[in-house]
């Protein structure tokens, strides 16, 4: 006799009318009536509905899915393992969705520790660009040292911030009076300033390799706003950023 209506709606996670739709388009005409007139659905049908539900929830138009199921060259297993491999398709790409709201939430969590407010009183006029966070975490999300700066970094105080601010300014200014002296990259002060570099990364990152500081400073060199974040614009002098670039790789060559 096959199952009723309420039944195979229960079983398929669909509502009566949404099985009274299918009919009534010919997408879904059960095989058989209970004497009293009412809808009956065979194991063929059943069949039929979980090829359609799947790809609904795929996406598929209820047009383009009439015409999928109703092929007359249609093969059951090679639905079914069509079906599969976009199902495996989907679960790819919801997996990079959610790796990557992941990421963001990280980055807006690291980025929200002050009010406008206490940033504009700790940085000054200095704001990071509209979307960086997010972009910095699709960027380097993926990093040992991303994850670990996630799993132990303590929240930080407006106090926190004004103290790396203040490590930052000093740092600066040192490294443009160096410049003024017209020493090599490669002296041992400017190489000594470039592990200063390394060790305050290494505060908000946990700890940062010779070739992760070579890696973050040659991008001073190609993308500027990464060097705004060291080195504000007022600041930034002709060849500064290859300055760094090579007191880091000049430091690195020391180091290892």
């Amino acid at each position: 006799m096959g199952l009723p209506v309420g039944r195979v709606a229960e079983l398929a996670g669909v509502t009566v009318r949404t099985l009274h739709h299918y009919d009534e388009i010919g997408l879904l005409t059960p095989s058989g009536r209970s004497a009293a007139g009412y809808r009956r659905y065979s194991d063929a049908d059943l069949d039929r509905l979980q090829r359609v539900l799947v790809y609904r929830e795929l996406g598929f138009p209820l047009e383009t899915i009439a015409a999928i199921v109703d092929e007359p060259s249609g093969d059951p297993v090679g639905h079914l393992e069509h079906q599969r491999e976009l199902l495996h398709e989907r679960i790819e790409r919801l997996r990079r969705m959610v790796a990557s709201v992941e990421h963001v939430l990280e980055a807006k969590k690291m980025g929200e520790a002050l009010t406008p407010e206490e940033k504009l009183e700790v940085f000054g006029g200095f704001r990071e660009p509209e979307g960086y966070a997010e972009q910095a975490a699709a960027r380097w999300g993926g990093t040992p040292e991303w994850q670990w700066a996630q799993e132990n970094a303590e929240p930080r105080t407006k106090e926190d911030w004004a103290e790396a601010e203040r490590v930052r300014r000093d740092w600066v200014e040192r490294l443009l009076a160096l410049l003024d002296t017209g020493a090599a990259p490669d002296s041992e002060a400017a190489m000594d300033l470039a592990e200063e570099h390394r060790r305050m990364l290494g505060a908000f990152m946990g700890e940062c390799g010779y070739e992760m500081h070579r890696n973050v400073t040659a991008l001073y060199v190609t993308e500027p706003v990464q060097l705004g974040f060291l080195v504000r614009e007022p600041d930034q002098r002709p060849g500064l950023a290859e300055f760094i670039r090579d007191a880091v790789v000049a430091n690195s060559a020391r180091a290892e």
